[in-house]
C-alpha cells in the first residue's frame, strides 16, 4: 500500500469535482494543480555572523523535512557591505508528497499559532495564478525549538499553481483550506 498525504487524496476526491463544477471545466486536466511551494528566508545579518546561515538551513530543513540550501548574492552592493558570492539567505522548493504534507501542517498547525491571526492577505497574487505571502516569525512552526532560536526570522512562502487566472488560483487555495481575510468576495 502506497502512502499518500491526506490533502492529495482530498484534491483528487473533493477539490477537482468542486472546481470543475465552479468553473465549468470540460476535462479533469483543465483543473488547476498545485505545482510547488517555495520557501525563502533572507538573513541579512549573516554578513557579519556566518553561523546564522547554518542556523537558517537547520531550521528551514526541520520545518520542511527537506534539506535547505543557502542563497548566494549575485552582485556587489557597497551600501549594504555585500560582496558577490556571500550567503545571504536560505531557500527550499517542495514538490510532491512533501509539498502536501507541508501545506497541511501550515494550514492546520502553523497559521493558527500566529498572534492576532485574522487570515492571510488575498492581495499576494501575481496575475498568473501564483500566490505569495510572508510569515513574520519562524517560531509558529512546531518543529522549531524555542530554546535554540537565536534570532526571529520571517520567511516568504510562494504557491506555484497551474491556474491561468488569480480567481482560479484563489479558489484552489481556498479549497485546500488557506484562510484568506476577505472570504466574503466571489
Amino acid at each position: 500500500m502506497n502512502y499518500q498525504p491526506k490533502l492529495r487524496e482530498q484534491y483528487k476526491s473533493e477539490i477537482v469535482p468542486a472546481l470543475m463544477k465552479e468553473f465549468q471545466y470540460k476535462t479533469v486536466m483543465q483543473v488547476p494543480r498545485l505545482l510547488k511551494i517555495s520557501l525563502n528566508q533572507g538573513i541579512g545579518a549573516a554578513l557579519t555572523d556566518k553561523k546564522l546561515i547554518d542556523y537558517g538551513v537547520e531550521e528551514m530543513s526541520a520545518i520542511t523535512g527537506q534539506k535547505a540550501v543557502p542563497t548566494i548574492s549575485k552582485c556587489d552592493v557597497s551600501n549594504f557591505k555585500l560582496r558577490r558570492g556571500n550567503p545571504i539567505g536560505v531557500r527550499v522548493t517542495l514538490r510532491g508528497d512533501r509539498m502536501y504534507e507541508f501545506l497541511e501542517r501550515l494550514v492546520a498547525v502553523a497559521l493558527p499559532r500566529v498572534r492576532d491571526f485574522r487570515g492571510i492577505n488575498d492581495k499576494g497574487f501575481d496575475g498568473r495564478g501564483n500566490y505569495s505571502f510572508g510569515v513574520t516569525e519562524q517560531i509558529i512552526f512546531p518543529e522549531i525549538d524555542m530554546d535554540k532560536v537565536s534570532r526571529i526570522n520571517g520567511m516568504d512562502i510562494t504557491f506555484v499553481t497551474s491556474a491561468k487566472t488569480d480567481k482560479e488560483a484563489m479558489a484552489l487555495l481556498k479549497q485546500f483550506g488557506l484562510p484568506f481575510k476577505n472570504q466574503k468576495k466571489q
